[in-house]
């Protein structure tokens, strides 16, 4: 975790008017109006956070004590399979939540570890602010419920879709149920003999489904890893 990290008092007005921007990127603020906001950036502890590229910024297991809001820059997120046997590597830009889906539960915990890939801004808020929100304003509680249950929706959606009729087609629904955000670049570290136990098939027809992708552009080939440049593109043609 960042150690440079600091809780700052709002110095202007202007920089008052800057947060507001800031924050109606994001759904949990959106619907307050510019008094609501400005009545928040006053009184509520706001973090800021500037980090170099290729910087850590969280770590998968640690106990999930904030909410990291990006405001500008690119990071790579990193998850592991429980059993540690495969790894899905993915870039994010701003503006994005890390995990506000972890703040709270039977385990909050972050999930993957995130690392800058370029110089990136963050404003942070702790669990303590976060409830004090929410305790303040209605709107900020129903748009929290309404990102909660909209991650929870789809992931209950994922379970009950039809499975894909062609190996490619589980192939491709593979690497998007295993992604975060989907679309952008994605790495996935996994052997093909693992592969071909996910999608149900043989690794010599995973390894021609592949080699195939590959030869329409839509992903690269490396020694133990899968690199698509752009999820979005993989699914529309292959889904």
């Amino acid at each position: 975790m960042p150690t440079a990290m600091a809780t700052l008092a709002l110095p202007s007005a202007n920089t008052q008017f800057q947060l507001y921007d800031h924050l109606l990127k994001f759904q949990l603020f959106q619907g307050l109006s510019r008094t609501e906001l400005l009545q928040m950036a006053g009184n509520t502890k706001f973090g800021f956070l500037k980090l170099p590229a290729d910087t850590q910024v969280l770590t998968a297991g640690s106990p999930c004590e904030q909410l990291f809001f990006l405001i500008s820059g690119c990071l790579s997120l990193t998850t592991r399979s429980v059993d540690g046997s495969y790894v899905v590597v993915e870039e994010l830009s701003a503006p994005w939540i890390i995990q506000p889906d972890v703040l709270f539960g039977a385990s909050p915990r972050f999930t993957c570890s995130a690392r800058t890939v370029s110089e990136s801004h963050f404003i942070t808020l702790s669990k303590h602010e976060v409830l004090r929100l929410l305790d303040s304003f209605l709107i900020v509680r129903l748009n929290l419920l309404n990102l909660l249950a909209t991650l929870s929706q789809r992931r209950q959606l994922q379970q009950w879709r039809r499975p894909p009729l062609t190996l490619r087609g589980r192939i491709v629904r593979f690497l998007y149920d295993h992604s975060t955000y989907p679309a952008g670049h994605k790495e996935f570290r996994i052997l093909m003999t693992r592969l071909a136990d996910e999608v149900g098939d043989s690794r010599l027809d995973v390894s021609r489904s592949l080699n195939a992708m590959q030869d329409e552009g839509l992903l690269t080939l490396h020694r133990g890893r899968i690199v698509v440049p752009s999820l979005e593109l993989l699914t529309v043609n292959s889904l």
